[in-house]
């Protein structure tokens, strides 16, 4: 098994380790089904936009039902 130095570490996660630590934490929240779509953008702070791109840079498979897109939906139009 490979070691890594703190210092690897830090450069793995970018000049923002908390936003990126964040993210990886909505992603595998999201991955596992624990949050919704929309729930893990905004616990990553972004918006659905936003965090589908993360999912597809990381080529993280989308899960998105019927039921999901019907909340967005009433969600968006409450906000009208």
């Amino acid at each position: 098994m490979e070691s890594v130095t703190p210092e690897a570490f830090r450069d793995f996660l970018g000049p923002k380790p908390e936003r990126e630590l964040v993210l990886l934490a909505a992603i595998e929240l999201y991955r596992e089904g624990k949050l919704s779509l929309r729930k893990a953008a905004e616990f990553a702070g972004l918006s659905v936009r936003e965090f589908l791109y993360e999912l597809r840079k990381r080529d993280v498979p989308i899960n998105y039902t019927l039921e999901e897109a019907r909340k967005d939906i009433k969600f968006i139009e409450g906000m009208e």
